[in-house]
């Protein structure tokens, strides 16, 4: 049989598990290719810090509320619950069960106030000794049904010191590694963290020092796309495990509708994102694009032809700086480089990181581009975008005026104001008042 260490990281068949996370990384509908490469991911970790900053805030000033709907909880807890599948079901967690008074963060004011303690301290901190004493902390108030899914909130803030938590990481890691961590307990979740690094550490060069990677691993493994090596050294049982690898692999490169539809939203996304980029260029602007999106093959060449090859330094070393070059299209007046128009497009992802990223701007340094923050979304997602603004977390939006710019309209609409308009009043014309 194969000895597990104490770490829970299994001594024996590593070439087994290498080849395992090397198909893995190759699988097209695997989590590897469709979340922890997807770009949009990358784009929440500064909204949901933001967030959780913000509930912080209102736990200490008294005006959190006592429901988890309609809280700023729900509103950073959704934008990781949207990042499906890894994250699907997040939030059932924190949703208030009066029967059974969990997780009782809602109606115990001491045991909100360590709850801010603990987001407060993670939020602060950047060592990984400083991090474990939070969750410590937290774990020694013993509050009822408040575990280690916060590890989820916690991933946002250190992904390299806190892996992601839920059920099918822990059913992954224990078939993989033989362990036998349960749920629900912060001393369990620990253990198994040890165990990540440990596994994470020695598969390094195929893994991430981000550890969403391995835990995205594990995750598929846990739900069961992947088998994990057998746990024993038998022959028979090593070639019955490397045929359904191998089986998963021919599986995987037919048609994934869920792969097509999320690669059908990254077209449409820079698609619209070429539509603002020429329309901006036409109307007299310079354009930037986000940087994580300026190699994105669009109408022959890429994304990024002909816009500006960095941000106005009064804008890329400002705070925040790191999240207005995440903002999808950026229209600026030629020559002084102030800010006309900031356009986030929200085809199919989270809107609250895309609002966040344009309070960055707005409330930053550039304050003069107020009058000029837009979302651009589907014409069916309108009603998305108003619940979304009417969250208290964004109360200071009402004063910014972001607007919405639905594709349908300037679909239409983009080539007439890029042959007749000037300036930003063709857009202001087309977009919508929230």
């Amino acid at each position: 049989m194969t000895v597990v260490s104490s770490s829970g990281s299994p001594d024996t068949h590593p070439a087994a598990v290498a080849l395992l996370i090397a198909r893995w990384r190759e699988d097209r509908a695997g989590t590897y290719q469709t979340w922890f490469l997807w770009n949009e991911r990358l784009k929440n970790f500064r909204s949901i810090r933001r967030g959780l900053v913000e509930v912080v805030a209102e736990i200490n000033a008294g005006t959190f509320g006592s429901a988890y709907k309609g809280s700023s909880l729900e509103t950073v807890v959704g934008s990781i619950a949207e990042q499906r599948p890894m994250f699907k079901g997040a939030d059932h967690a924190w949703l208030w069960k009066p029967k059974l008074r969990i997780p009782d963060i809602y109606e115990s004011r001491g045991n909100q106030l360590a709850f801010a303690r603990f987001l407060h301290a993670c939020a602060c901190c950047d060592t990984e000794p400083q991090v474990l004493e939070a969750i410590r902390a937290l774990d020694r108030c013993q509050i009822k049904g408040l575990g280690p899914t916060a590890a989820n909130l916690l991933y946002f803030l250190h992904p390299t010191i806190t892996p992601p938590f839920n059920t099918a990481i822990v059913n992954g890691y224990n078939a993989l590694t033989g362990a036998r961590v349960k749920l629900g307990r912060w001393d369990e979740y620990l253990a198994m963290r040890q165990g990540i690094l440990s596994l994470n550490a020695r598969y390094r060069e195929l893994l991430s020092n981000d550890l969403g990677a391995v835990a995205g691993l594990l995750f598929d493994i846990g739900s069961k796309r992947y088998a994990a090596p057998p746990l024993s050294d038998d022959a028979e049982a090593q070639a019955s495990w490397r045929a359904d690898l191998a089986k998963v692999r021919d599986e995987a490169v037919q048609a994934d509708k869920s792969l097509a539809t999320a690669r059908e939203g990254d077209r449409t996304h820079t698609e619209v994102q070429g539509w603002l980029r020429d329309l901006g260029h036409a109307l007299g602007f310079d354009v930037w694009i986000a940087s994580n999106d300026v190699g994105r093959a669009y109408g022959g060449g890429r994304l990024g032809e002909g816009c500006l090859p960095a941000l106005p330094t009064s804008l890329s070393s400002a705070p925040g700086a790191d999240a207005i070059r995440l903002i999808d299209v950026v229209w600026l007046e030629r020559g002084s480089g102030r800010v006309a128009a900031a356009f986030e497009v929200e085809h199919t992802t989270s809107i609250y990181s895309g609002i966040v990223r344009l309070l960055d701007l707005a409330l930053g340094p550039a304050q003069e581009a107020a009058q000029g923050l837009f979302l651009v979304a589907p014409d069916a997602r309108e009603d998305d975008v108003r619940s979304q603004l009417a969250r208290p977390a964004f109360s200071r939006v009402a004063d910014l005026n972001v607007r919405f710019l639905p594709y349908g309209a300037l679909e239409r609409h983009r080539e007439a104001m890029a042959r007749f308009g000037q300036g930003m009043r063709p857009i202001d014309a087309l977009a919508k008042v929230l």
